[in-house]
């Protein structure tokens, strides 16, 4: 059972009951212990990155003691996206890395997600060991096995480069919007557009520590749809506090989501080659929509559990190059070891400047059904949704809806509640068909 670690990392309440400095020492002493092979010829280098929320800087001086007292140097990025963060794991041949940050969440949460060597994620057998070894060992390093930390001035620079040699077209002629949420890709992303060619107007990217995701970026796309249409862009990239996400908006202000530009890069890469087994990873929360579409084109959709991780699994046990979700996650695995905002934003403008189609365009390759998602309160979720009523009702739907819709159940990862989600040919029908499940879910009590 897991006890710290969630579906991506340990996330809480900042200085808080569970999220406080001596957590946060604890884990990466730990994590130090556990991710590297002790080996006396050699000090082991963990790269520490964050976002500008406030309580990052104590955080990340937590973290650094941590790193140091297992032995571990540490290298400090500053503040940069948490794909940024992986990327140079990996670039500087690092044995581990550490993002402190909470992504969407609102300021005064934040997060400790922890990479291995190579930037990949860690599975949950590592995790539950580094938890386990929470406790202090007898015996430290002292003296000159203590690590020792430095900082990284041209960590900027590196990511940056690396995004640009993975943009397959200049982008010359776009205009594009670009929403940093005051976070991580505050100076990255106008920065990385601009020398890829593209006209970029700024929003939202002076962060003061205090106003990280609040009512803007990524889950608050009202302000970059006006900003879209009064500046004339093309489009506009929405980013979340991490720059991990990435959500689009066309030049009339319509919402592109995860799924759209999934569709896009798919066809994309297949043109090119570059998507391997003609294969998109997508997990259970992608709009049939996108199902639909990618089948009439030829491509072969292998569907996961909700959760980056579970896209992550599935892209590396298949070899697949092509991955994410509704909420904007996406992953190329040819260029990242996670998901990566700033790198699937570069790629679907370069998508548009090689076809000179608007993003409009382009996205209407997939047609999404109306879609209605509902929260069940019951007393025990797993039970409510093995019951035989609720399972006869699903059936029932399936069968109703046909080939034009879906059904999904699915029992909430913190909460006794159940999720249920319809799509279906209508708004109407998507309704009725969730309000009749919900009762019978609800009914389970």
């Amino acid at each position: 059972m897991r006890r710290l670690f969630g579906t991506d990392g340990v996330r809480g309440l900042a200085n808080g009951e569970l999220l406080t400095p001596e957590l946060a020492l604890a884990v990466a002493a730990s994590a130090a212990r556990v991710l590297v092979e002790h080996d006396p010829s050699r000090r082991p280098v963990a790269v520490v990155g964050r976002d500008p929320r406030a309580s990052g800087e104590m955080l990340e001086a937590a973290v650094v003691a941590g790193l140091t007292s297992a032995g571990a140097d540490a290298v400090r990025v500053g503040v940069l996206p948490t794909p940024a963060v992986a990327f140079l794991v990996a670039d500087l041949g690092a044995d581990l890395g550490v993002m402190i940050s909470a992504s969407h969440n609102p300021m005064p949460d934040n997060g400790i997600k922890l990479f291995a060597a190579g930037g990949h994620k860690l599975p949950d057998d590592v995790e539950l060991a580094i938890e386990d070894g929470l406790e202090p060992p007898a015996i430290r390093p002292t003296g000159s096995a203590v690590g020792r930390v430095r900082d990284l001035p041209d960590a900027v620079d590196r990511y940056i480069a690396h995004l640009l040699t993975s943009t397959p077209q200049p982008l010359a002629g776009l205009r594009v919007v670009v929403d940093c949420a005051h976070g991580a890709a505050s100076t990255v992303a106008p920065a990385c557009y601009a020398k890829a060619g593209a006209e970029v107007v700024a929003l939202h990217a002076t962060p003061n520590g205090i106003n990280i995701n609040d009512g803007v970026g990524s889950a608050h796309l009202g302000p970059l749809r006006k900003a879209v249409v009064v500046h004339g862009a093309d489009l506009g990239i929405a980013h979340d506090g991490d720059a991990d996400r990435c959500l689009a908006v066309d030049a009339a202000g319509n919402e592109i989501d995860g799924d759209r530009i999934m569709a896009i890069l798919a066809l994309a890469m297949r043109e090119a080659g570059e998507l391997a087994a003609d294969t998109l990873v997508a997990t259970v929360m992608s709009n049939l929509g996108l199902h639909l579409a990618m089948r009439d084109a030829g491509i072969a959709v292998r569907t996961t559990a909700v959760g980056d991780r579970y896209v992550l699994e599935e892209l590396r046990a298949g070899g697949y190059s092509l991955g994410g979700e509704q909420s904007g996650h996406v992953v190329l695995p040819t260029y990242a070891t996670t998901g990566d905002g700033l790198l699937t934003a570069l790629r679907l403008m370069a998508r548009m400047a090689r076809t000179r189609s608007s993003l409009a365009e382009l996205a209407a390759v997939v047609k999404p059904l109306p879609q209605v998602l509902r929260n069940v309160q019951v007393v025990d979720k797993v039970a409510a949704v093995a019951s035989d009523a609720v399972r006869a009702a699903v059936a029932a739907a399936e069968a109703e809806l046909g080939d034009t819709g879906r059904v999904l159940l699915r029992p909430s990862g913190t909460e006794q509640l159940v999720r249920v989600m319809v799509e279906a040919a209508t708004a109407e029908q998507a309704e009725r068909t969730a309000a009749r499940l919900s009762e019978i879910v609800a009914a389970t009590r």
